[in-house]
């Protein structure tokens, strides 16, 4: 074997480990319907939320993987470089979209611990090399993102950024958890929804927020690694 096959094999067996944890939660779903959101007043609100976007510059990062913090830094060097060249933040907008694996960001920490979140969705904390069990990027310590000085969530969204959760994701995900855990899916669903952190929109779905977005003038970036 050479090295260009030992290295692909190497990353393919990578793919593999990182994706096994989900792997054995979702076979035993395969085949059962997916359950429909249970929240009536959430195409309003969502709608009337993106109402919020603003300025003349608006992009929205797609996050459908965890990928290492990364949406939350490019939204952080989309004020930055805009400050730099003389854009206020109140004349811009960055709306990040948390979907697929990447939704545990919009979650408080007691649901990372109870649920295993990093083990669950492959996301390492960098303070301790080991499965998060904690959300690393709304309120960041030393050594969480790869640099010093980055804002997290929480800071980001004071200056601005709009961060929505896709609640289609939530119902799938949950459901799948609460079969693995022998628990109650409404029940789990209804924690992870009242575990969404302050000011982060639960949206019907990823997909449908993307396009709601998009008409409303925000540039398209693709952030999920």
């Amino acid at each position: 074997m050479n090295l260009t096959q030992l290295k692909s094999r190497r990353k393919f067996l990578g793919t593999l480990a990182t994706t096994a944890t989900l792997s054995s939660v979702a076979v035993p779903l395969m085949g059962q319907p997916i359950p429909t959101p249970n929240n009536p007043l959430l195409f309003k609100d969502a709608d009337e939320w993106f109402k919020e976007v603003k300025g003349k510059h608006r992009v929205v990062y797609d996050a459908p993987e965890p990928h290492k913090g990364f949406p939350f830094i490019w939204s952080w060097a989309f004020y930055l470089t805009n400050n730099q060249t003389g854009t206020p933040d109140e004349d811009m907008t960055a709306v990040i979209v948390l979907r697929h694996n990447a939704i545990p960001f919009a979650m408080k920490n007691e649901l990372w611990e109870k649920y295993k979140f990093g083990e669950t969705f492959g996301i390492t904390d960098n303070t301790t090399g080991a499965a998060a069990i904690r959300n690393p990027y709304y309120q960041p310590t030393d050594g969480d993102y790869p640099m010093p000085g980055i804002d997290g969530v929480e800071r980001q969204i004071e200056r601005g950024v709009m961060v929505c959760v896709c609640d289609l994701a939530i119902t799938v995900y949950s459901s799948m958890m609460a079969q693995k855990m022998e628990m109650d899916p409404e029940k789990v669903k209804e924690e992870w929804v009242a575990g969404v952190l302050p000011h982060i929109q639960v949206v019907p779905s990823g997909v449908w927020a993307l396009g709601r977005a998009q008409e409303h003038k925000c540039g398209y970036i693709y952030a999920g690694g």
